[in-house]
Parts: C-alpha cells; sequence; structure tokens
C-alpha cells in the first residue's frame, strides 16, 4: 500500500538560508545600493533583471548635483568634493594663485585678482580663462547671468549702498558687463526711505530672466527687494520685504538666493534653527511648508546656491558648503527629519558657508576629466 504524499513545508532549506539571492534582497536595500552607483552603474545594473531596473530607476539621478569647489588656505592646489558619492579629488591650478572669489555658475568661477584688482573668468574643467575690464572699486555682491562664451552673458555688481539722511534716500550703484565690452556701465539710483538699513555682507545678487535681483538683507534678521532690469538699466524697489522668524543673532544670520524652472527662492538662516525658505510669487515672498518643497534639495555657499529636485537621498534637505567634524560629508539640514547633520557638532561651528568654498556645476564627463588629469 503506497505511503500517503509528504506536505510541502514552506519554511527554507538549509541551504536555502545559507546561500540567499540577490533577489531576495528588500526593495528598499536595493534602492540603497543603486543609489550609491554613479549615473552609468546605475544604467548597466538596470540591465541585470526586472527587479534590478525597477530600483534604479527609482532613485537614478536625472538632474546633475553640484559639487564642492575649495580653495586652499595658501597655494594652488584646490579640492573638489562629490557630496553624493563622498570622494574628493585635488586640482592644481596656478591660474588661481593670489586671487578672491566671486561668484559661480554654470562651472565657471568670477574671479578678482587681490593686488592688480584685475576681473577674470575661469573655468576649471576646461582650463578657458576669460579677462573682463579692470574695476577699481570695492565690491558688495557679484552675480552674473550665463558662461561669458556666450553672447548672452552679463555680470553684475553693486558696490554702494548708501543711505541719505537729509534726503531720507537709499542709493543703489550697479555696474554692468557684457562679453566683448572694453568697460564697465555705472548706473547710480536712489529710493525714497525713511529707515537707513545700510548694507550688510549677508545681502545677495541673481540674475534671472533679464533681471538682476538684490536682496538687501538687515541686520535684524529681514530685508527688502530690488530688481534691475538690464534692457531699461531701471531699478525698482518692491514691497517684497520677509522678516525673520528666527532668534536674533547677527553672527550667525544668513541670506541666500537660487532658482528653479524660472521661480527665485530666498532661504534665511541663523544658528541651528530651521532653514526658513521663500518664494517669490507676484513680486512677494511667500514661506513654503516642508509639503511645499516636494522633494527640492539646497546647495547654499557664502558665494552662490543651486536648487535640484529628486535626487537620491538629498530630498528635502539643504547642503552648507562646510564639511563635517571627519570631513566626509557637508553639515546638512534635514526638512523631513527637522535636524542638522551632524548634530552633536552642530554648535561648534558658527558658520555654515565659509567663504573658501563654492558650489560649481560640473560638466557632465568629470569623471572623464578627472580620470585623465590624476592619469587613471
Amino acid at each position: 500500500m503506497a505511503s500517503p504524499p509528504r506536505k510541502r513545508s514552506n519554511t527554507p532549506s538549509v541551504v536555502e538560508a545559507v546561500n540567499p539571492s540577490f533577489d531576495d534582497l528588500p526593495s528598499s536595500l536595493l534602492e540603497v545600493i543603486m543609489s550609491r552607483l554613479v549615473l552609468k552603474d546605475n544604467i548597466r545594473a538596470s540591465a541585470s533583471c526586472k527587479t534590478w531596473r525597477e530600483a534604479a530607476i527609482s532613485v537614478r539621478v536625472v538632474e546633475e548635483h553640484p559639487w564642492l569647489f575649495c580653495f586652499p588656505k595658501r597655494g594652488t592646489s584646490f579640492e573638489l568634493r562629490d557630496p553624493l558619492h563622498s570622494k574628493s579629488y585635488t586640482l592644481n591650478l596656478p591660474e588661481l594663485a593670489d586671487s578672491t572669489l566671486c561668484y559661480s555658475r554654470d562651472g565657471w568661477l568670477l574671479m578678482r585678482r587681490s593686488v592688480s584688482k584685475d576681473m577674470f573668468f575661469f573655468n576649471p574643467f576646461s582650463q578657458e580663462l576669460v579677462t573682463l575690464p579692470k574695476f577699481e572699486e570695492s565690491l558688495l555682491v557679484v552675480a552674473f547671468s550665463c558662461p561669458p562664451t556666450s553672447d548672452h552673458c552679463v555680470v553684475g555688481l553693486v558696490s554702494a549702498l548708501s543711505f541719505d539722511v537729509e534726503a531720507q534716500e537709499r542709493r543703489i550703484t550697479i555696474s554692468t558687463w557684457h562679453p566683448g565690452a572694453t568697460e564697465w556701465i555705472t548706473q547710480e539710483s536712489a529710493f525714497h526711505s525713511r529707515f537707513p538699513g545700510y548694507y550688510t555682507k549677508n545681502s545677495k545678487l541673481f540674475y534671472l530672466n533679464k533681471i538682476f535681483y538684490f536682496f538687501h538683507f538687515f541686520s535684524h534678521g529681514g530685508g527688502n527687494l530690488y530688481s534691475f532690469h538690464t534692457s531699461s538699466r531701471t531699478w525698482c524697489f518692491h514691497y517684497a520685504y520677509v522678516f525673520s522668524e528666527h532668534q536674533f543673532n547677527y553672527y550667525q544670520e544668513a541670506s541666500f538666493l537660487a532658482e528653479k524652472n524660472g521661480e527665485l527662492f530666498l532661504m534665511l538662516t541663523s544658528g541651528n534653527e530651521k532653514p526658513l525658505i521663500y518664494k517669490l510669487v507676484s513680486l512677494h515672498w511667500v514661506k513654503m511648508s516642508i509639503t511645499e518643497l516636494d522633494g527640492l534639495t539646497f546647495f547654499v555657499s557664502y558665494y552662490n546656491s543651486e536648487v535640484r529636485l529628486n535626487l537620491p537621498w538629498m530630498r528635502n534637505n539643504v547642503y552648507f558648503s562646510r564639511f563635517g567634524y571627519n570631513r566626509k560629508r557637508c553639515v546638512s539640514y534635514s526638512f523631513d527629519e527637522s535636524m542638522y547633520s551632524p548634530s552633536k557638532e552642530w554648535h561648534n561651528w558658527l558658520q555654515l558657508c565659509p567663504p573658501q568654498s563654492i558650489w560649481i556645476v560640473p560638466p557632465k564627463n568629470v569623471l572623464d576629466y578627472l580620470s585623465q588629469l590624476h592619469g587613471n
């Protein structure tokens, strides 16, 4: 008589338990692994199987994130850091010797010689250098629209901001330059005001849609917005005053301007308090909630700021241009977790954005360039 069939056990065998398959990895862990890969490796991994393809696409970086470009205290050895993969590279750039940083955009640096006051553009990846006419006056804030290799490039710098007590007027002086011009065009404008509101080091200038926006940051944690239209060469004062909700701390306050998809953003920070984000809507600042950030990532520095969307493991974060104590990653703030990271070392940092570092947009082939540079 035949024995009854045995019931199949759902318990994995010893062999199966000891030798798990990559197919058994949880989707969350697989996404973590895929997010650590550079784009070309992410694409290769996605060709393995359907599960890997779904995980790779879900975290694939479409937008290129900015890298941190760090100036040395002395010498010409500059450090270039990838904040997403925690990798660093050294660049020897004698062209930047004895010069100070002014601004960066689209992979270009705007520099000024410390002694001669000569200004020039420099691309650390292509080694291109473009000179500008000398500007003898002091600089308060500087910005430019696009690379100097474009005919649409325009450089703007605010060189003076004063207040006439008798006339109760605030006066702003701006100078502009475009490729091919042999000199700067300077213009001064005055606005009626009852409050002095002198210039502070945290005021910012940003170019967007043929307009230079100047955020005049006050020492008590607020600011006004002005705009300079490059075509008509006229200044406008906007009733877009914003007052910071932070506890007053002049030495730790800062403001930042950045753009994404044609929208202008303002960030205010102060010490270890939560950064405040505003968006310019109909020439008024509107405070954004955490849900309204919708995956935005801010990269801010003393000289410039960048905004990206849906970067893996960077969503709803602010990355500052300062390293943590172990120099493995930048100091950051997570809006989802409402905390700075690394949190234990935060109280030692009075300056989240030191003037020796700036965010720069590398070319898509930056890894190939760095491999050739270092002979790999």
